[in-house]
C-alpha cells in the first residue's frame, strides 16, 4: 500500500511526501483566490470600476438594442412609402384625367401669356 495518493501514509506508516507536497499545493492555489476574492471585495476602487464596466457594458447593449429597432422600424416605414408611392402611381395610370387637365390648363396659361404679351407691342 505504498504510494496510495490520498496524502495519508504508506504501507509502513510513514507519510506520503509527494501526496503531501500536492494537497499543500491545491491548499495554496485555494487559499490564494480566496485572498484575490476578499480583496477584490474589500477594494473600493476596484468595486466603483466593475460597477462602471458593469453600467458601460448594459448602455452598449441597450444602444444597440435601440439601433436595430430603429432600423428595422425605419425599414418598415420605407416600405410602407414605397407601396403607397407605387399606389399612388398606378392611380394616376388608371385615372390620367387630373393629370390631363393640369396639362391643359398649363397650354392655356401659356397661350393666354403669349397672345396678351403679343397685344402689348
Amino acid at each position: 500500500m505504498t504510494g496510495n495518493g490520498n496524502g495519508k501514509a504508506n504501507g509502513n506508516g510513514t507519510p506520503d511526501v509527494a501526496a503531501l507536497r500536492e494537497e499543500i499545493r491545491r491548499t495554496r492555489v485555494e487559499l490564494g483566490e480566496t485572498v484575490e476574492l476578499l480583496a477584490a471585495r474589500a477594494d473600493p476602487k476596484a468595486l466603483v470600476r466593475h460597477s462602471a464596466e458593469q453600467a458601460k457594458a448594459k448602455v452598449r447593449q441597450e444602444a444597440s438594442l435601440t439601433v436595430a429597432r430603429v432600423r428595422t422600424r425605419a425599414t418598415e416605414r420605407a416600405r410602407q412609402v414605397r407601396a403607397q408611392a407605387y399606389e399612388s402611381g398606378e392611380a394616376v395610370g388608371r385615372n390620367p384625367l387630373p393629370w390631363a387637365a393640369v396639362a391643359v390648363g398649363a397650354v392655356v396659361t401659356v397661350v393666354v401669356l403669349l397672345v396678351v404679351r403679343g397685344r402689348r407691342r
